[in-house]
């Protein structure tokens, strides 16, 4: 399916929405939110506060995370009835480490136009600031708050040569500092905070060193990490072993195997056949 974005049908705007710095919104932006019929919200008292202060009026609804999925009808049902509808998260991109793909993917599947402004995001001014190579990058988002899940996330992320950039919250923080140090060894980091506010603060240190300094950051972290700059050859290194060595590290099988296929460059099926044929 093709999708004309502007033919005059009705559409769902996703609108980016500035990380700290009200004055950070696109022209375009504000002339989107002041003439769409209503405008969905992860927080109607965070998007109140910036609409007031652009002087904007209109009909705010409720959509977060925990009712994403019970929007979905009043959304199609505005759009059947030809009215436009904003979406906007408290902060940045929707979509980007927020709610608003449930939205977009039943829209989209209705027939009606997803329309994405672009504008502010946290981890494009981290990155650029970072003094750490920006090309290529991954961009992961926040890491499962659950340790071992954690861990064999970054174990999946150890070989990447890609610059690694993460969210991360102040309670989990030196947790996960910690694992990265143990996981990816000791490289380069920047942690950015409070991005485009009066007391934007950025660290570019080590891994090992950041641990030590993060005590009296506050605010939500944008983590950049230098990719991995070794080059590891796994050729000479049997299959059953190489899985093993994953699964003794607490991964489950699927996991492992996945891992294992993409440090060798090979499909998931050529790894699972040859593992439980010999193991």
């Amino acid at each position: 399916m093709i999708q004309k974005s502007y033919n005059n049908t009705a559409s769902l705007y996703l609108i980016p929405t500035p990380i700290g710095n009200l004055d950070d919104i696109t022209v375009r932006s504000l002339n989107i939110l002041k003439t769409v019929d209503i405008i969905l919200c992860e927080d109607t008292r965070n998007t109140g506060i910036l609409l007031r202060h652009y002087d904007i009026h209109k009909k705010l609804m409720s959509c977060h995370e925990y009712n994403e999925s019970n929007m979905i009808q009043s959304v199609i049902s505005f759009l059947e009835k030809g009215k436009n509808i904003g979406f906007v998260t408290d902060q940045g991109t929707p979509i980007i480490s927020d709610p608003g793909f449930i939205i977009v993917r039943a829209v989209i599947d209705a027939g009606y136009n997803v329309i994405s402004l672009p504008g502010a995001t946290a981890f494009v001014p981290a990155l650029t600031i970072s003094g750490i190579e920006p090309s290529p990058f991954l961009f992961y988002g926040f890491l499962n708050s659950k340790h071992q899940k954690q861990i064999s996330e970054l174990k999946s992320l150890r070989d990447n040569r890609c610059t690694l950039i993460f969210y991360e919250s102040v309670h989990r923080i030196k947790t996960t500092l910690q694992n990265m140090l143990d996981i990816f060894g000791n490289r380069n980091i920047a942690i950015c905070r409070e991005l485009s506010k009066i007391h934007e603060e950025v660290l570019r240190d080590t891994i090992l060193n950041a641990i030590s300094l993060v005590d009296n950051m506050k605010g939500e972290f944008v983590l950049i990490v230098e990719g991995n700059k070794e080059i590891i050859d796994y050729s000479n290194l049997d299959v059953l072993k190489h899985v093993k060595m994953y699964l003794e590290d607490g991964m489950n099988e699927k996991d492992a195997i996945k891992l294992v296929a993409q440090e060798r460059h090979v499909a998931k099926s050529v790894i699972y056949n040859e593992y439980h044929n010999r193991k």
